[in-house]
């Protein structure tokens, strides 16, 4: 058990804390992959897949504009992978994003966000935000905000005692 060497703890105490580690681990197991089948559901009904919607995100949130090296480090894949995914957004019709090579090192490519592939964008995340609308109008005020405070609290708990290593490059 994990708390064999801290003395003082009590073993009913320890106990309760295995058994409730234990439910919040299924629960937030269970929330994640529900979470990635509606995710998909709602991604195929805007003709995208995760990881196509993952780049409109990273370009999004880059103001629309991003080296592909760079997307690809950010999501773990390779540059051959994030390659074959920015071709593929670029061959659908209107294309979503677009290469273009840099001027000031021919060797680098951005990927840049278009009309289209904004409009694709917003329609996604304005459905997702429709959804937890609708699923937050079930809640009292004070339930919502609840949630959100004992959410944020569990992410801060998580990154500040167990912080992740970036991955490494894959090439």
């Amino acid at each position: 058990m994990l708390f064999n060497n801290r003395i003082g703890v009590d073993t009913a105490l320890e106990k309760q804390l295995e058994i409730d580690a234990s439910q919040l681990w299924s629960l937030l197991f269970t929330i994640v992959l529900d979470g990635e089948k509606r995710l998909g559901a709602n991604l195929a009904a805007h003709q995208l897949t995760p990881p196509q919607f993952y780049v409109l995100k990273t370009l999004t949130e880059r103001g629309g504009r991003c080296p592909i090296g760079e997307i690809a480090r950010q999501h773990h894949l390779t540059n051959a992978t994030m390659t074959g995914l920015v071709k593929r957004l670029e061959a659908i019709d209107p294309p979503l994003v677009i290469r273009e090579q840099r001027e000031s090192d021919r060797r680098s490519v951005d990927v840049i966000l278009t009309p289209a592939g904004a409009e694709r964008y917003m329609a996604v995340q304005t459905d997702l935000l429709q959804q937890m609308q609708l699923l937050f109008s079930l809640l009292s005020d004070a339930e919502r905000q609840d949630l959100i405070r004992y959410l944020t609290r569990y992410l801060e708990f998580v990154q500040t005692q167990f912080p992740v290593e970036p991955i490494a490059d894959m090439e």
